[in-house]
């Protein structure tokens, strides 16, 4: 057998290592330092977020004016000669038309009948008994009392919410606290009128809407804006037949007065509100997307200042400093 001698046999082995060396270096990419494996911030997250934020915000300011205005139309309306459940009925019908009309020419899917099912319930529990049974409660029921009721809606959500396993956090809970407290005060003095199915329908208005409000999160809702626009078809519909069955009927044409503040409610009230809300209850917690409920009656407080002559305390104010004060809490994050 030929052997290489010593010498060349040393010189070929360094020669091999050393093209191996080489191909190793060309196959293996050169090594980064440590800090470089950090991935940095994505812009585009970062504005998304930031939009989302914006919207929510966008939103809940829509709440606090528009829902708060709702108070002072609803009693226009309901002066103007037009029976409550036919009115509400006839409202929600138009709005949820208009909207599903709109998401319908834009390519949205048209909700499936399990979709359609869970509409109605959604829609029965927030509209049918929330909304109507406070504006049937609102033919005796002082404008005041009736926020003060409706201001117990974010505690309901929260207890509901709790009772599906998402209870609220620290500065939530203190945030429900300290703007309960602030809605009491500012109608310390309110008495319920209308006797015992006024009183009882007022009662029902924000459980019924608090407990809608949690379901609608783990039903099978239509897809985006068509899932108010169902919810608004759906407990429109149901209004308006119980109206009907009722007996209501228009005695006479309505008041230039009443037929703004309905239409005002139609598209203000219903397509804007109502569409805000659903996206808020798609983003937010419970506590958040009804602390609307808190600044209400605020607003309801300056429009009786401005449009029927009201004035303002100095309990007042106070009770509207620790209103928003409970607002501040509860959009903030959990911690």
């Amino acid at each position: 057998m030929r052997t290489w001698p010593t010498g060349r046999a040393d010189a070929t082995s360094r020669a091999t290592v050393s093209a191996s060396s080489a191909a190793s270096s060309l196959s293996t990419p050169p090594s980064t330092p440590a800090l470089s494996s950090v991935a940095p911030p994505v812009p585009g997250d970062a504005l998304q977020a930031g939009a989302q934020r914006g919207r929510i915000l966008l939103c809940l300011v829509t709440l606090y004016l528009v829902w708060g205005s709702t108070y002072l139309a609803i009693r226009w309306v309901l002066q103007g000669g037009m029976p409550p459940f036919l009115a509400s009925g006839t409202r929600f019908l138009l709005a949820g038309a208009l909207l599903f009309g709109v998401m319908w020419l834009k390519g949205s899917p048209v909700p499936t009948a399990r979709q359609w099912g869970a509409s109605a319930v959604v829609g029965l529990l927030l509209l049918g008994v929330g909304n109507g049974a406070l504006v049937f409660a609102q033919q005796w029921v002082p404008s005041g009392v009736a926020a003060l009721v409706v201001g117990s809606l974010p505690m309901w959500s929260a207890l509901f919410g709790g009772l599906f396993g998402q209870w609220p956090g620290k500065l939530e809970r203190w945030g429900l606290a300290v703007g309960f407290g602030g809605i009491v005060l500012l109608n310390f003095g309110g008495k319920l009128g209308g006797g015992g199915w006024a009183t009882l329908a007022l009662l029902m208005s924000p459980m019924s809407w608090a407990l809608g409000s949690v379901l609608a999160r783990r039903m099978p809702m239509p897809q985006g804006m068509m899932a108010p626009a169902a919810q608004m078809l759906c407990g429109g519909a149901l209004m308006l037949t119980f109206g009907l069955l009722r007996g209501e009927q228009l005695a006479a044409m309505p008041e230039a007065r009443a037929l703004a503040a309905f239409a005002y409610l139609v598209t203000f009230g219903s397509l804007v509100g109502y569409t805000a809300y659903g996206y808020l209850m798609r983003h937010t917690s419970p506590s958040v997307a009804t602390s609307y409920a808190y600044v209400n009656p605020v607003v309801a407080v300056l429009l009786g200042v401005v449009f029927a002559g009201e004035s303002m305390s100095a309990q007042s104010w106070v009770a509207m400093a620790a209103i928003l004060g409970a607002v501040v809490l509860l959009t903030r994050k959990k911690r």
